[in-house]
């Protein structure tokens, strides 16, 4: 198969490429109209079509006669446990957790956050919510009360599944008195939080809306899969937005389904019965996507792992798994290839395991330097393939389609675009820019399916964030070129979304918690470079006159309190104290010259700055502070 045929077909005739593309699924009622308009005049896909996520993903394959088939493998190395739960199994776990949530009251249509760790619950708790027509969403159990708190208030739900714990290598972080404290800040109470208890002595404060997950599941029937419209929602999952406050992809049910299961066979190369391995979390879209949907819907093995690519207990984890579970296809991001790579630079852990079973090694998330995909091709020996998506894409936008044939693999660059996305890079004014010239990332309307379809409950906020900037186009936020064959190189995010170990995380909302410390005049939070996580966060602050504080109390203040109200996933560790900070002469702080400046790059100073001596003041305080030393 040629891929710039097949590419250019998806653009050419998009609705007879995807129909047969939404044939490969089981449908209830299979769609007749294949694209149309919503209310808000965007483009949906297969409007008049139903089906079920749980069933295309369990029941399906068990009827196909696969039940004895390992749907999910659980490998936790933080408790030293491996678990092998076939499609029956999961059937089980999935259709009696689905009914204990009916009793409680949850339906079609119904919210439910799910605050959970890396444990099969998780898992079976998404399913079982898209089982009944409930709608998830996934907090990633690494955030603070603050944030689920913000969540619970935006999707108004009617329970909360959680567990007792997570375990962060080998720290125990009890949730429940997280979920505790951010029912208390919340306007929104939820009816009910279900509680799986991990066995592990934790702190678990008693409240009357507790409800014990295990007990719920055994007085509980199974329960069959509930029929939705296409286009009812599937979850919603909370990215960061430039304003501070969470934004709340919706992604629809049949789109999503039809674009997963293309992505499984012609991206990731993998065929039914393939073990697949997404190292990523379910709280981010990567899990969603890739370690659930995807994998199941394609009646693949997926492997659900709980620890680091590090310390769990050692740098050899990742080969460790892939030999065990013969693992075909791999997915993780450059941040835990970088960790690895710092811990065993000579691959000595690699060259230990039988890893003859992978194919292909994929990396997204953030932007791939050359020299980690250079490193990681040189030891496994397989083609190593960036791509870049976006938790708003909900799949692949940018990808090397192994399932199509394997074209060059040039580093530096995310791919060519996928079947689907007619991807053009503008300029300010909308038009195209020539081969090798920067400028915005964008997608020509319509997307593809799968994609988003809204913010939940902001309509306008959808549109002023992704389309009004470039009409008929939907606006990436990212920067990056084209080069003559196609290639599209990502440079960036454009606004003040940092991507720190492929999280993607708002500095304006960091710079509104460092702000409120009360000897502090003004700041600037932005992203610099780093070696192992891509990015991190710098925060620069400017004291009040006459403030009491000792500086290290202050700077060990501030961290303090981004790190309770965002959670450490913020990786916000780094505060200078300066004496005032570059601004344009109407008052602008200019954070883009500030991050050059800390990432040693080259800057032009703007002619509209107030004063120009105060560059050579912040490269002191850099240089004091050994910011910058590294040389790009």
């Amino acid at each position: 198969m040629d891929y710039m045929d097949f590419y250019n077909q998806s653009i050419a005739e998009p609705e007879v490429f995807w129909l047969k593309q939404a044939k490969q699924l089981d449908w209830s009622q299979l769609p007749k109209t294949i694209t149309s308009k919503n209310d808000e005049d965007y483009n949906q896909w297969f409007a008049d079509g139903t089906l079920n996520l749980s069933y295309l993903c369990i029941d399906k394959h068990i009827a196909d006669g696969y039940g004895e088939q390992n749907a999910i493998i659980y490998d936790s190395p933080v408790t030293n446990t491996i678990q092998k739960i076939t499609y029956n199994e999961l059937h089980s776990e999935v259709s009696k957790l689905a009914g204990g949530l009916q009793k409680l009251g949850i339906g079609k249509g119904d919210t439910v956050v799910i605050y959970m760790p890396m444990i099969p619950q998780a898992v079976y708790a998404m399913l079982a919510c898209v089982r009944i027509g409930a709608i998830h969403s996934v907090v990633f159990g690494g955030f603070a009360p603050h944030e689920l708190a913000i969540r619970i208030d935006d999707c108004k739900p009617k329970a909360i599944i959680t567990a007792t714990c997570g375990i962060e290598i080998k720290r125990i972080i009890p949730y429940k008195p997280f979920v505790d404290e951010a029912i208390n800040q919340a306007e929104h109470k939820p009816n009910h939080v279900v509680i799986f208890d991990r066995g592990i002595d934790v702190e678990r404060p008693q409240k009357t809306y507790d409800v014990d997950y295990s007990e719920l599941v055994a007085e509980s029937d199974s329960v069959n899969p509930v029929d939705v419209n296409s286009n009812h929602p599937s979850y919603i999952l909370y990215t960061s937005g430039t304003t501070g406050k969470p934004k709340g992809i919706i992604r629809d049910t049949g789109g999503y389904a039809t674009a997963l299961k293309f992505s499984m066979k012609y991206i990731y190369g993998v065929d039914e019965g393939d073990v697949f391995w997404a190292a990523s979390d379910v709280g981010w879209v990567v899990g969603h996507s890739y370690i659930v949907y995807g994998p199941l819907l394609n009646r693949n093995t997926t492997i659900l792992f709980e620890g680091k690519p590090i310390k769990t207990p050692d740098a050899s984890t990742f080969w460790r798994v892939i030999s065990e579970h013969r693992v075909k296809v791999m997915f993780t991001a450059p941040t835990a290839i970088r960790a690895i790579k710092k811990e065993d630079h000579d691959g000595e852990f690699i060259e230990k395991y039988d890893l003859s079973s992978l194919k292909y090694q994929f990396l997204a998330g953030e932007r791939c330097d050359v020299a980690t995909l250079s490193w990681t091709q040189q030891h496994l020996h397989i083609p190593v393939i960036d791509h870049w998506w976006q938790t708003e894409s909900g799949w692949p936008m940018l990808a090397n389609m192994v399932g199509v044939g394997l074209q060059e693999i040039k580093p530096g660059s995310a791919g060519l675009p996928v079947c689907g996305y007619d991807i053009r890079i503008l300029d300010e004014h909308g038009e195209e820019v020539s081969d090798g010239v920067e400028g915005y990332v964008t997608v020509k309307l319509p997307l593809p399916p799968g994609t988003l379809s809204s913010l939940w409950g902001n309509p306008e906020r959808f549109k002023a964030g992704y389309l009004k900037r470039f009409p008929g186009y939907y606006f990436s936020g990212d920067g990056g070129y084209k080069d003559e064959d196609g290639y599209v190189f990502i440079t960036g995010r454009v606004d003040d979304i940092i991507n720190v170990a492929g999280h993607r995380l708002s500095t304006a909302e960091m710079e509104e918690i460092v702000a409120s410390h009360k000897d502090v005049a003004e700041c600037a939070v932005f992203g610099i470079h780093c070696e192992i996580k891509g990015q991190k966060p710098l925060g620069l602050v400017v004291l009040k006159s006459g403030q009491t504080s000792d500086e290290e109390v202050l700077k060990s203040e501030v961290i303090h309190d981004v790190r309770k109200e965002i959670g450490a996933v913020a990786s916000f560790k780094d505060v200078l104290v300066v004496k005032r900070l570059p601004k344009t002469r109407s008052g602008k702080i200019l954070r883009k010259l500030l991050r050059q400046m800390a990432d040693d790059l080259s800057f032009n100073i703007p002619s509209t700055i107030d004063d120009m001596d105060i560059i050579p003041e912040i490269q002191s305080v850099y240089k004091e502070n050994e910011i910058g030393i590294h040389k790009h």
